[in-house]
């Protein structure tokens, strides 16, 4: 280890007195750190001396710091859940030797007495028990030797990569924050530490082939033998950033408003632009926010990644579709105002983040409309023949926040502004909810005017930076800069996450005025625009407020031809499809019928169909290729519906598909969707042989009010109705009748988590010759040694049979799907590759056991373990009895290659009922897979940890 010298400790801890005594004119936290970094194991001994000042009212027999880098130690961390929420299990797959924690090693208070400490169940929150209460106003010194062991960055940014570089953040102890009660924030990779306030002195040392950048200031640097000391210091901060390169990276940008040390770069974007593009993007900064009261800002590439430009932004580098001036530009301004913000307001980051993404946002927004006004969302490729005639290419770039933010609103999975940071879903966490608060104060800024709005962000900087800060002073701030009553914008829009949607719904014309009737379709009681336009150029515009229910305005009559709400999309409006009126009459107020191709964003004036090629397969029809009618947008809707008809090549016949549906979102409720739908297919089932099949369906939804959970419960209920065309050659003389309708009911319980899965649902079905009872359950367990367990149980009753036909019996291993809901691709096949396929489902059997199927009740149990990585064993058991014979019992057992669960696994057959299957012949036939290649099916793979 790397080791002081007792000379040099000796001279840096003068210098540590007169520094406390500097500080405690403020009445302020303090602290001396003394750091070094062993680079041969990634690990730093810390001696820290904190010297903690009781400003509140309280006395405290504890005290609570935060010990953010012992969130890597446990799979149980929060940290580690946060991860498997989102369905990230490195930190869960990680070995004891790739983890990051930190050892107390000892805690001491000023006199030399022994303080008891010990970490909370959070593992990142760690507890003083003080030998003497500490009274109010009063201050005690503690003296704390600990050592931190620094992960690999694979997890997060924090740690080391395989270059030797280091990013420490948030990677000593500091003080948590009392206000009344404990601010005890685990560290679940939102970026958010809540510390107080305190005055730093740190000694960090290190191997001096390491380069050192800091957000605080480096005061001295010396030498001895192989190791560098840096010496940094910062008053009224909240903690020490830390990177350390085996290159120089760093350069430090004078402009005359802001000193600022980064590595942003781009090779595509000489160096003189660039400094050119920093100097714009600081006075920008410096006229619409302030002075940064620090002497230099951190702006790192590392910040960037963390809290990217989303959206377009996130195509590959190569597709560029904006200028690098732009990029760049765009890029470093979001990463500074971010940084700027957080070095130097104090908010609580966790509970009150939506006032730093409203300030961050607004100014971007207010950047683009200065500098780029007209820049289209899509860039350059706005321009491109067959791009350009896509409703969203007309898409300006600052309209992606209403976009954006709609997204979840349009699923039922918009949160409150307000919500805890933590208790967000990730899409509504890093981009939802931070686009919607910019266009909040966008639509404020509309509304009592922009240079109140802006006046109010400066003020709020001016007189909170380096302070403790609420929300509530954000608030007394705007509504002191007007007289107009805006609480409508933090009791509602805030505060809520009610919809915005309303509707002209009719205009009464007379010779000088007009009658507008506005309808509010929802609760929220909100101010909305009016334009009246002439020609698509405005030419009035009105303010509405206080709409409940409806509300009739007169205004004088103009030049206009047609009067739209929201015309300028400032307002983050539910649905807009139903703003606006012509006043040329009833054929002109009707929306013009629209064909478009692929799917686009909404033209509010137009009905829009959409069409696109698709293509499907299976052993019967072969490719079937089809266009695909439908009118779904990137947004969702309430109805969609969908048309697909297709030319099945093998059978040189149509085939293909519809759907009708209408969804009903409840707002903040349990049962929170409701959904009707009608669908139709046509597609053959065996060679010459066709089945349609018409189902209208009702189903429910729910879901906890915890929107990050997993977990989701549903009720279907449907009519499937079939009618099957069969080729006579070959029909059997066990075949049923052709047609059959069967009335089924099924509710669904499952948690889709990726340490613990659980799933189960129970089905009913009744025909005019059958009726039967099933019930289904799946469960996943991923333990602590990194070995997986899949159990699955199946069990089915007939209720009542009057058939001899197997149609509709249960199946051991592959299932007639009657119902034809399963994507076989060659559902009749008896033998070949297609014969192969296997969909689990009722007895889940691997292995073919001779008379498979049970027509009175069936049990079986399908259980696996993984041997190494996706290497997994398995084994299959259960009972099956037809009537007028006994029970049987039937097993299997066999390898599973689990290559992607549910999507991509094969089955190799070892020993079963048939006895040892792999000595016998035609073993390559025994093989099974399981194969999805619905890519609705997997994107879900990859947009699951967004929802």
């Amino acid at each position: 280890m790397i080791a002081f010298r007792i000379k040099e400790f000796v001279t840096y801890a003068g210098i540590g007195i007169i520094f406390f005594f500097c500080v405690q004119l403020h009445a302020q936290h303090t602290t001396i750190i003394n750091a070094s970094l062993d680079t041969s194991c990634h690990e730093i001994t810390i001696q820290q001396e904190f010297k903690y000042n009781n400003a509140s009212k309280d006395t405290l027999e504890v005290l609570y710091f935060n010990d953010w880098a012992n969130a890597y130690s446990s799979k149980k961390t929060a940290l580690a859940k946060r991860f498997a929420e989102e369905y990230k299990k490195s930190l869960h797959l990680a070995k004891s030797g790739e983890r990051g924690f930190s050892t107390i090693l000892n805690a001491k208070d000023s006199k030399g007495n022994s303080l008891a400490n010990k970490h909370t169940k959070s593992k990142d929150i760690l507890l003083f028990m003080l030998n003497k209460p500490l009274a109010p106003d009063s201050t005690i010194t503690l003296n704390i030797k600990y050592k931190v062991q620094l992960p690999p960055n694979k997890y997060t940014t924090f740690g080391f990569n395989d270059k030797g570089d280091y990013y420490l953040k948030d990677w000593y102890l500091t003080p948590a924050t009392y206000n009344g009660k404990w601010n005890l924030y685990s560290n679940k990779n939102l970026e958010d530490l809540q510390t107080d306030i305190t005055t730093t002195k740190l000694y960090f040392t290190t191997s001096k082939d390491l380069f050192l950048t800091t957000n605080l200031n480096k005061t001295n640097e010396y030498t001895v033998n192989s190791n560098r000391t840096t010496v940094i210091d910062g008053s009224n901060r909240t903690s020490a950033e830390i990177i350390l390169s085996k290159e120089k990276r760093f350069i430090t940008h004078v402009t005359p408003d802001l000193t600022v040390e980064t590595d942003f770069t781009s090779q595509k974007y000489e160096e003189i632009y660039q400094g050119i593009s920093i100097n714009k993007v600081t006075k920008f900064i410096k006229e619409n926010l302030g002075d940064f009261p620090h002497e230099k800002l951190l702006v790192s590439e590392l910040d960037y990644k963390k809290n990217p430009l989303y959206g377009i932004n996130q195509l590959p580098s190569f597709i560029v579709p904006y200028s690098e001036e732009f990029n760049y530009e765009l890029k470093f301004l979001k990463t500074t105002l971010y940084n700027i913000l957080n070095e130097s307001i104090h908010l609580n980051p966790r509970k009150e983040k939506w006032v730093t993404d409203a300030i961050v946002n607004y100014l971007m927004i207010a950047y683009v409309d200065e500098f780029y006004n007209g820049q289209k969302l899509l860039g350059k490729f706005s321009k491109i023949w067959g791009v350009r005639s896509f409703e969203i290419s007309k898409y300006d770039f600052n309209d992606q926040y209403a976009l954006l933010s709609m997204l979840t609103a349009r699923k039922n999975l918009d949160q409150p502004l307000i919500a805890s940071n933590d208790s967000l879903i990730k899409f509504n966490q890093q981009i939802a909810n931070g686009y919607k608060s910019g266009l909040g104060l966008a639509y404020l800024s509309e509304y009592i005017g922009y240079d109140k709005v802006k006046n109010s962000i400066k003020d709020f900087y001016k007189n909170y930076n380096q302070k403790n800060v609420t929300t509530k002073d954000f608030e007394h701030i705007l509504k002191k800069s007007t007289d107009t009553d805006i609480d409508w914008f933090f009791d509602e829009f805030i505060a809520t996450n009610d919809k915005i949607d309303f509707k002209i719904k009719k205009i009464i014309k007379s010779e000088d005025s007009l009658q507008v009737v506005v309808k509010n379709k929802t609760s929220a009681n909100l101010p909305v625009s009016l334009f009246g336009l002439k020609k698509d150029s405005v030419i009035s515009k009105y303010w509405i407020t206080d709409i409940t229910g409806e509300k009739t305005i007169t205004i004088p009559r103009n030049d206009e031809d047609k009067f739209v709400l929201n015309y300028d999309k400032k307002i983050p409006e539910y649905n807009q499809r139903d703003n606006w009126k012509s006043l040329k009459g009833f054929l002109a107020s009707n929306k013009k019928l629209r064909f478009q191709f692929f799917k686009d964003a909404e033209n509010p004036y137009y009905n829009q169909i959409f069409y696109n090629p698709e293509i499907r397969f299976n052993a019967y029809d072969g490719l079937t290729p089809s266009i695909k009618l439908h009118n779904s947008t990137l947004l969702d809707k309430p109805f969609t519906f969908s048309i697909a008809p297709a030319y099945a090549t093998k059978e040189n016949s149509l085939v293909g598909s519809g759907n009708f549906a209408i969804r009903d979102f409840k707002k903040n409720k349990n049962l929170f969707l409701s959904t009707y739908s009608l669908s139709y297919s046509t597609f053959h089932f065996q060679e010459n042989s066709r089945y349609t099949k018409i189902t209208p369906s009702f189903g429910l939804s729910w879901r906890p009010k915890n929107l990050r959970s997993n977990r989701s419960q549903s009720f279907l209920m449907r009519y499937v109705n079939v009618f099957r065309d069969f080729d006579e050659n070959l029909v059997l003389d066990t075949e049923i009748e052709p047609d059959y309708s069967v009335l089924n009911a099924r509710f669904r319980d499952t948690n889709n988590g990726l340490i613990n899965y659980l799933s189960w649902f129970v089905d009913a079905q009744y025909a005019g010759n059958f009726s039967k009872l099933s019930f289904d359950l799946e469960y996943r367990k991923l333990f602590q040694n990194n070995r997986q367990f899949n159990v699955r149980f199946f069990a089915g009753k007939f209720i009542s049979k009057n058939t001899d036909s197997n149609y509709f019996s249960f199946a051991l291993d592959r299932p007639t799907d009657y119902l034809f809901d399963y994507a076989y691709l060659g559902r009749s096949a008896s033998s070949g590759i297609y014969s192969q396929q296997i969909i689990i489902a009722e007895g889940g059997f691997k292995s073919k056991i001779e008379n498979p199927f049970a027509n009175d009740w069936l049990a079986t149990t399908n259980v696996s373990t993984n041997i190494y990585r996706w290497i997994e064993a398995y084994g299959d058991a259960g009972y099956l009895k037809n009537s007028g014979s006994s029970a049987r019992f039937v097993y299997d057992a066999g390898i599973r290659l689990n290559l992607v669960t549910d999507y991509f696994e094969l089955f190799f057959p070892m020993y079963s009922n048939n006895g040892w299957e792999v000595s016998q012949p035609n073993y390559g036939e025994k093989i099974r897979f399981i194969v999805t290649l619905s890519p609705k099916s997997l994107t879900g793979l990859f947009t699951r940890k967004w929802f």
